[in-house]
C-alpha cells in the first residue's frame, strides 16, 4: 500500500462523500486506502459515508477527541508507507494525490503539502513559517495587534506565510488540511500531541517534524478547500467566544511546548495588556468618531474571560504534563 488517507467525520458526512468521490475519479496511478475516524457524530453520519463508499476502513473512536487523537487512532492502523491527513472539505483536482505521491517519494522530503485553493480557484495560504515565541499571535489583538503589525512593517519582519507557493516551497509547517508524511518520519517525530483538542495541533507536529527533515508545499499541484465549513465558520479567527477560548488556549499551548515557558509567558503578559487597550482604545474611539463609546464593551468582556481562563490553565500548561484542553 503506498498511501492511507485519513479523514475525520464529525457530523461531515456529504462532505466526506464528495470528497471521497473525488479521491476516486482523479486518482489512477497508486494504490491507496481510505480511512475515516468518527469523533461520536450524530447517529446515522458515519453510516451514510459506508453506505456511499462501502470499500473504505471506518474506526469509532468513541467520543469527540478533536483533531489529534482521531489522526493518530487512524494513522496507527494505516498500512501505507504514506500517509496523509486529508480535510473532510477537500476536493482532488487533477490528479492531485497521484503527481503528490510521485513527486514525494523521489524526494528528500519528510513532509509535504499542496497549494489549497478556494471553491473559486483563489489560493489560500497552504505554508508557513515560525515566527520565535508565536508572536505572529499577538496580531488578532485589538488595537495593540495592529500597533505589532505596524512595527512589525516598519522593521521589514518576513511574513510568516506563504500567500502563493512556487513549484517547490520550503516551509516550517504545513496546513492540516493536506498534509502528507512519510511513515519513516512519523517513527522518529512521534505522532500528534494529544494534550490538543482542536487548532494548532499540526503546527507542534510540524515542529518536531522539521527537525527530522525538510517541508515543502508543492505550488503546482492543487486542491480545493472550502475552508472552515466543518467548523462552521469561513476563514474564523475570533477573541470573544467559548470557539476563540480553544483557539487561544491551543496556541497558547503550542508556544509553551515549542518555544518554552518564557515566550508563554511573553505571549500572556501580552494578552493579558491587551485587555485594557481594548476597553478604553473602543471607548476612545467611539468618542472621536462620534459614536457609543460601550459599543464594544460586549467583545471586551468576552477577551477579558477568555484570558482569565488562560491564566486558570497556567499552571497546567506550566507543568507540561499530559492534559486534554478541550474546552468545546
Amino acid at each position: 500500500m503506498q498511501l492511507s488517507i485519513i479523514i475525520v467525520n464529525y457530523n461531515s458526512h456529504q462532505l466526506i462523500i464528495d470528497c471521497i468521490n473525488t479521491v476516486l475519479n482523479e486518482t489512477n496511478d497508486i494504490s491507496y486506502e481510505i480511512i475515516v475516524v468518527d469523533n461520536q457524530s450524530a447517529a446515522g453520519s458515519l453510516d451514510k459515508i459506508k453506505a456511499a463508499h462501502p470499500f473504505i476502513t471506518t474506526l469509532e473512536m468513541g467520543y469527540n477527541g478533536g483533531f489529534s487523537r482521531a489522526n493518530n487512532a487512524g494513522m496507527k492502523i494505516a498500512t501505507g508507507e504514506l500517509l496523509l491527513l486529508l480535510n473532510p472539505d477537500t476536493l482532488i483536482l487533477d490528479r492531485a494525490l497521484d503527481h503528490c505521491v510521485a513527486r514525494f517519494v523521489t524526494s528528500d522530503h519528510v513532509a509535504c503539502g499542496v497549494q489549497l485553493l478556494n471553491l473559486d480557484r483563489t489560493t489560500q495560504i497552504s505554508g508557513n513559517y515560525f515566527m520565535k515565541g508565536g508572536l505572529n499571535h499577538l496580531l488578532p489583538l485589538p488595537y495593540w495587534g495592529g500597533l505589532l503589525r505596524w512595527v512589525a512593517f516598519r522593521l521589514n519582519t518576513k511574513v510568516p506565510n506563504v500567500a502563493q507557493a512556487s513549484a517547490v516551497h520550503e516551509v516550517d509547517w504545513i496546513s492540516g488540511a493536506f498534509l502528507m508524511i512519510k511513515r519513516s518520519t512519523l517513527e522518529k517525530a512521534g505522532y500528534m500531541d494529544e494534550d490538543f483538542f482542536l487548532y494548532a495541533e499540526e503546527v507542534e507536529w510540524c515542529s518536531r517534524i522539521k527537525k527530522v527533515g525538510k517541508l515543502a508545499v508543492y505550488g503546482d499541484i492543487h486542491i480545493i478547500h472550502l475552508q472552515g465549513e466543518t467548523t462552521g465558520e469561513k476563514g474564523y479567527y475570533g477573541l470573544f467566544d467559548r470557539k476563540a477560548l480553544q483557539m487561544m488556549l491551543s496556541n497558547h499551548l503550542r508556544v509553551r511546548k515549542q518555544f518554552g515557558v518564557m515566550w508563554y509567558f511573553i505571549l500572556l503578559l501580552n494578552y493579558t495588556f491587551a485587555v485594557p487597550v481594548f476597553f478604553f482604545g473602543s471607548m476612545i474611539e467611539g468618542l472621536i468618531k462620534l459614536k457609543n463609546p460601550f459599543r464594544y464593551m460586549k467583545q471586551a468582556w468576552g477577551l477579558a474571560k477568555n484570558v482569565g481562563m488562560l491564566w486558570w490553565y497556567t499552571p497546567t500548561i506550566v507543568r507540561n504534563k499530559p492534559y486534554f484542553y478541550k474546552v468545546l
